[in-house]
């Protein structure tokens, strides 16, 4: 009795996921990018493309920050700031700084509301260093990281990657390099990101969760 339970577990398991890998429709949750992009991680590496100041980035932002704190093990979420014009740069270097020193998480949400909601001038790197102190981000370190050397680099690079992406609105999502996700409401697009992996995880065998690949072991 116990293995016939077992059974059906497993088959309502692969019977949802089928589901969910089919949903993912071509054309209606996601486009491709032609031609596809190398990634960077191992794991099926998600991509959002986005600006602090950009009012659909900040409605995406609580959903996509709910799944992040639960997004699968083998799941590598990336931020890539979008610049389209050069006055764009400063929120750029802010999100490197504080990824850099490792506090991002200090004032992510916050850069947001003070962009969206208080109407905040961050539009420098003194009015930007005063903010994110008074969020409990070290003034020092971030201005270091701000300044740095390597900052230049990958300010550069997050310009190319715009352009190798064909980013042309935010937010965009980038799943592995080819599936792209854009244009849809905060809760369609978390929806559509959780088919998107799932459909990139059939053709991504390696990077299954370490419990997955546990149970097929055992087998």
């Amino acid at each position: 009795m116990k293995k016939m339970f077992k059974g059906l577990l497993v088959a309502t398991a692969l019977f949802i996921s089928g589901a969910a890998i089919a949903d993912a429709q071509l054309g209606k949750d996601y486009t491709l990018l032609q031609p596809a992009q190398p990634t960077s991680t191992k794991k099926i590496e998600v991509l959002e493309f986005f600006f602090y100041g950009c009012s659909h980035c900040y409605h995406l932002h609580t959903p996509l920050s709910a799944w992040e704190k639960t997004m699968p093990k083998d799941v590598e979420l990336i931020f890539v700031p979008t610049m389209f014009r050069d006055s764009m740069e400063p929120m750029a270097r802010t999100l490197y700084a504080l990824e850099n020193i490792g506090q991002r998480p200090l004032a992510h949400e916050a850069l947001y509301k003070a962009w969206n909601v208080d109407n905040i001038d961050l539009s420098d790197e003194a009015k930007i260093t005063d903010f994110v102190a008074k969020q409990g981000v070290d003034r020092a370190k971030f201005k270091a990281a701000y300044n740095s050397f390597a900052m230049q680099s990958m300010v550069t690079r997050a310009k190319q990657m715009v352009r190798s992406y064909k980013i042309e609105g935010t937010p965009t999502l980038i799943v592995d390099g080819k599936y792209v996700i854009s244009g849809k409401q905060p809760d369609d697009t978390v929806a559509a990101l959780k088919e998107v992996i799932a459909l990139a995880r059939k053709a991504h065998p390696a990077s299954a969760p370490a419990e997955n690949k546990a149970k097929k072991a055992k087998h």
